[in-house]
C-alpha cells in the first residue's frame, strides 16, 4: 500500500514541475527578449546569407465551397513587389465562374471530385505545378498578404531555411471576438515563434502562411485527411530540417472569428487536434531525449502543454490542494499564476502591432467560457469537418490602415 502512495506522490509532483515549467516559460521568454535578443536584426547578423537567388514561390490557395474571398486575395497577390511566384487557386466544390483571372501568375484549378479536404487539395496543386516551384506556401481563401510578402520571406531562404512560418496578423479586429481571437495569435505568435528564432530553436507553425521546399513538403505522409494538418506537418519538419524560422517581416493576414459560438467551434477543432497528435509530440520527445537534440527536445516538450485554459485551469487545483495540504505549496501555485497573468498581459502590450488589442484583455472570461465548452464538444471533431465560417470580404489597403505606426 505504501508503494502505491508513493506512485501516485511522484506522479503527483511530477505533473507539478511539468505545469510549473510551462507556466514559467512565457515570462522566461520575454525576459530573454526583453535582455538579450530584442534589438537584434535577425537576417544578415545571426543567419548569414548564403544565395542572391530569386526563389520560384508556388502559393497554393484551398478554397472550399466558398469564392467569395479569393478576388480580395488575388488582388494582393497581384501588389507584390517581387514576381517569381504563381498562385493555385484550389476551388474544392466551388463553382468557378467568375474566377477568371487573365493573368500569368494567376492559375485556377478544379477537382473533379470534392475533396473536402486541405491535405487533398495541396497535393492536387502540387501535382498540377506549371513548373518545379523551389518553395510552396499554403494560404486559406479568406486571407490576405502584405504587398513585401515573398520579397521579405525570399530573405530567408536565401539564408538556407528550407520551412519558414510567416507572421500572421489579423485581417478584422472589429468587435470583441475578433479582438480575443486575435490577441491569442499574439500570445502564440510570439512564445511559439518569435521567441525561439530569435534564440536559434524551431518555430511552431499554423495550417497557413507556412513556406516549405517544396521537395521536403513531398515527404510528409499523411494517415487520414480530418484536421491537423499543420500539426502532423510540423511533426515532420522538426524531424528533417535544423530550424524551422520565423519570418516575422513577412505578413500574412487571416480573418478572426466575429462571435462567440465561431469561436467556440474553432477551438474545439483545435483541441481535438492536440489530442489528436498527443502520441506524435511523445514520440518527437523522447527521440530528443535520445539524440540529446535539445531543439526537438524543447519543441515537443511545449507541444505536449495542454491548451492553455486547461494549464490555467490545473494550476488553480495545485492551488486549490495546497491550501488542504500545505499553504508554501498554496503560495508557490499562487505566484505562478500572477507571474503567467503578467507575462501574458506584457507580451499582448509590447508585441501588439494592430489597434484595440490592449482593450481587448477585459474580456478574456468570455474567451475561457468558450473553451470550456468547447472541451465538452471535441467529440464532435471527431467525426465532422468543423469548418470556420468568415464573412469579411475587405482588400488589402484597408487592412493596412489598422497597423499601429
Amino acid at each position: 500500500m505504501s508503494l502505491i502512495i508513493k506512485v501516485i506522490a511522484g506522479i503527483y509532483f511530477l505533473l507539478q514541475f511539468l505545469f510549473a515549467v510551462w507556466m514559467l516559460l512565457p515570462m522566461t521568454l520575454l525576459i530573454i527578449h526583453l535582455l538579450f535578443t530584442r534589438n537584434r536584426k535577425l537576417l544578415g547578423k545571426k543567419f548569414p546569407v548564403l544565395n542572391e537567388k530569386n526563389y520560384d514561390f508556388a502559393a497554393i490557395i484551398t478554397a472550399h465551397q466558398d469564392t467569395r474571398f479569393i478576388k480580395p486575395l488575388v488582388d494582393s497577390f497581384l501588389k507584390q513587389r517581387y514576381g517569381n511566384f504563381i498562385v493555385y487557386i484550389v476551388a474544392d466544390d466551388c463553382d468557378v465562374t467568375d474566377l477568371n483571372f487573365e493573368n500569368e501568375h494567376i492559375k485556377v484549378l478544379k477537382p473533379e471530385t470534392p475533396f473536402h479536404a486541405k491535405i487533398k487539395s495541396i497535393k492536387f496543386a502540387v501535382d498540377n505545378f506549371e513548373r518545379a516551384h523551389d518553395v510552396l506556401v499554403v494560404f486559406d481563401s479568406d486571407n490576405l498578404v502584405h504587398p513585401d510578402y515573398f520579397y521579405n520571406l525570399n530573405m530567408y531562404f536565401c539564408c538556407g531555411f528550407k520551412a519558414v512560418q510567416t507572421h500572421m496578423l489579423s485581417k478584422n479586429t472589429d468587435t470583441v471576438y475578433a479582438r480575443l481571437d486575435s490577441i491569442g495569435h499574439i500570445y502564440n505568435t510570439f512564445v511559439e515563434r518569435q521567441s525561439r528564432m530569435e534564440t536559434g530553436l524551431s518555430s511552431s507553425i499554423l495550417g497557413l502562411g507556412i513556406a516549405i521546399d517544396t521537395e521536403l513538403y513531398k515527404k510528409v505522409l499523411y494517415k487520414d485527411t480530418l484536421g491537423g494538418f499543420d500539426k502532423k506537418l510540423q511533426a515532420d519538419l522538426i524531424e528533417n530540417t535544423t530550424q524551422v524560422a520565423f519570418a516575422k517581416d513577412a505578413i500574412v493576414y487571416d480573418e478572426k472569428v466575429n462571435d462567440g459560438n465561431t469561436l467556440e467551434k474553432q477551438r474545439t477543432r483545435w483541441i481535438y487536434t492536440y489530442f489528436k497528435y498527443f502520441y506524435i509530440n511523445c514520440k518527437l520527445f523522447y527521440k530528443g531525449l535520445k539524440q540529446l537534440n535539445f531543439n526537438k527536445l524543447f519543441f515537443a516538450f511545449t507541444a505536449l502543454r495542454p491548451p492553455l485554459f486547461i494549464t490555467i485551469s490545473t494550476a488553480l487545483l495545485f492551488f486549490v490542494i495546497g491550501l488542504l495540504l500545505n499553504i508554501w505549496i498554496a503560495l508557490f501555485w499562487l505566484s505562478l499564476i500572477l507571474i503567467y497573468t503578467i507575462s501574458f498581459i506584457a507580451i499582448i502590450l509590447t508585441q501588439s502591432i494592430q489597434k484595440g488589442m490592449g482593450q481587448a484583455l477585459l474580456y478574456i472570461p468570455a474567451i475561457v467560457f468558450r473553451q470550456v465548452k468547447a472541451f465538452f464538444n471535441i467529440k464532435k471533431a471527431g467525426k465532422d469537418f468543423l469548418k470556420t465560417e468568415h464573412t469579411k470580404v475587405i482588400y488589402i489597403e484597408d487592412v493596412l490602415q489598422n497597423e499601429v505606426i
